[in-house]
């Protein structure tokens, strides 16, 4: 392999013959359909990488420019993404639901070059980039205006991808921590090129297959696994804005391939017309991102004839374990994650260190060249979040039975999944305590039959003080992402805690395991 380990440039090395065939056909939105060829992501690339090249960006220490993205999901956001990885810059995206508290975290930690942003949102966001040292802010909105592409209008439609090598860094994404702030994970060119390949032969991507693509392009599931995906096969993408269920079955019997997250899943068993009829043509269902319930596995094989195939990763490692593509690898278990891609060294280790025998639950870690290089100006936590002996240890915990399948029995600390999305506690936590009357709080998840995890908190009031619910959840609406609002808010006397003063939220997710009826 030669030093050229661009990410872009091996994306574009895998492009058809035929450029002039569709590669991304918009499947709602303005204007759709859309259709987008291979040459129009030739050359509306190569224009936003022009763009960003005339900044003469600054390169900030030992990394290349950072650029952060926090628009709607478009094809012209992906376009985005490519030009930036073609340039040699460090893409940042960031969840279009994060509000002010967490912009302005992101920005100041981050320091990012540029930043871009939906249109709507150029007013706030613009005033805390340009605080934090950001020189450049453009918009960018989902029926291609904005300033972002009226200033790369003018641009060339020719441009050398940059040379990058494997451990050249490509982008951060922000993984919020059980205690404190989120997390920069920093993964290079190597890391997700690395990836993609493996994928590719793993899932067993053919000429003629078509993504059917549904997911949001801000974490590792819809912009890396399923957008390299696609890219890397040449295969064409039917693109959806936002997951409608009755608009993707009807587009189904095009489509081959189909990445999503259990509660798409359980959406799609709800549409009358889902059936083997809409899944004629379909090769590939793939699950990840949080738990698939068994009784949507099992419903979703008898209803269709297909057996959903299911995956783990997380965003400092990207694809680590996957069930069986092929027969002949073995079965698609329900309520496992298969066994360890190629390349990947998956183990199990107790509290001390020392390794777990087949069946026992430890703590799962990891390695491989898809594993990150560390969080960004974080290297006491890198360190910390390292064995001795080179292996990232995941914070989740598990199994690995005698013929190396990997079940996930949970997660060390609290996280909760709710809809694919990853919601720390403390995060919440921290900012419901410093409301007023709030004497301090507790973050659940308990079970829900749409999201996986529905979002719980209980709070304890100061001397004196009686907060309202309602009152406390709409503040955190302005404060966070509306995913990790607690769907219900309880004001309570006291915590339950051990005899260490510990709270046992245990028992809080025992008391409101039935609240969303689950």
């Amino acid at each position: 392999m030669s030093d050229q380990q661009n990410l872009f440039a091996a994306l574009r090395a895998a492009f058809p013959a035929d450029l002039d065939a569709v590669a991304i056909e918009t499947a709602d939105g303005p204007g759709a359909p859309l259709r987008y060829t291979w040459r129009d992501l030739e050359r509306a690339t190569a224009m936003i990488a022009n763009l960003l090249v005339s900044l003469e960006l600054p390169a900030g220490g030992e990394h290349p420019p950072r650029i952060a993205v926090q628009t709607e999901k478009s094809v012209e956001a992906l376009l985005l993404y490519l030009a930036v990885l073609r340039a040699g810059y460090v893409y940042l995206p960031l969840n279009t639901a994060y509000q002010q508290g967490e912009i302005e975290y992101f920005l100041g930690n981050a320091e990012p070059s540029v930043v871009v942003c939906s249109g709507k949102n150029f007013g706030w966001v613009s005033k805390i980039a340009f605080q934090a040292g950001t020189k450049h802010v453009f918009t960018l909105n989902d029926d291609r205006t904005g300033s972002l592409l009226e200033r790369a209008a003018w641009q060339s439609d020719v441009h050398e991808p940059a040379r990058c090598a494997a451990g050249d860094l490509a982008a951060i994404l922000y993984t919020s921590g059980t205690t404190g702030r989120s997390k920069g994970a920093m993964l290079t060119h190597g890391n997700l090129l690395s990836n993609a390949l493996t994928l590719k032969d793993y899932w067993g991507w053919t000429e003629g297959d078509v993504l059917l693509h549904v997911l949001p392009i801000f974490h590792v599931h819809g912009l890396f696994v399923a957008s390299h995906g696609a890219l890397l096969n040449g295969s064409k993408m039917i693109w959806f804005a936002k997951f409608d269920p009755r608009a993707v079955v009807e587009r189904l019997p095009e489509a081959t391939v189909f990445m999503g997250v259990p509660t798409l899943y359980v959406r799609l068993l709800g549409e009358p017309g889902f059936g083997r009829e809409a899944c004629r043509s379909m090769r590939l269902f793939i699950a990840g991102s949080a738990p698939l319930l068994i009784d949507t596995f099992d419903e979703f094989r008898t209803r269709t004839g297909h057996t959903i195939l299911e995956r783990y990763g997380m965003s400092e490692t990207i694809m680590l374990t996957s069930n069986p593509y092929r027969a002949e690898d073995g079965e698609r278990r329900g309520g496992t994650v298969g066994r360890p891609l190629p390349g990947v060294g998956l183990r199990v280790s107790d509290d001390q260190g020392r390794p777990c025998p087949s069946g026992e639950i430890g703590g799962i870690e990891v390695r491989g060249p898809n594993v990150f290089i560390g969080y960004w100006r974080m290297p006491e936590k890198t360190r910390e979040e390292f064995t001795a002996d080179g292996w990232f240890k995941t914070g989740d915990v598990g199994k690995v039975d005698a013929d190396g399948v990997v079940t996930i029995v949970g997660r060390s600390k609290d996280l909760i999944i709710t809809g694919g999305y990853n919601v720390y506690p403390a995060e919440v936590e921290g900012y419901l305590n410093e409301m007023d009357g709030v004497a301090e709080s507790a973050v659940i998840g308990v079970p829900h039959p749409d999201f996986g995890e529905g979002v719980v908190a209980v709070v304890v009031p100061r001397a004196g003080a009686r907060p309202e619910p309602a009152a406390l959840v709409g503040a955190l609406k302005t404060k966070i992402a509306n995913f990790k609002v607690p769907k219900q808010l309880f004001v309570v006397d006291t915590l339950p805690r051990n005899a260490m003063g510990k709270v046992q939220k245990n028992l809080l997710r025992e008391q409101h395991k039935g609240l969303f009826g689950a």
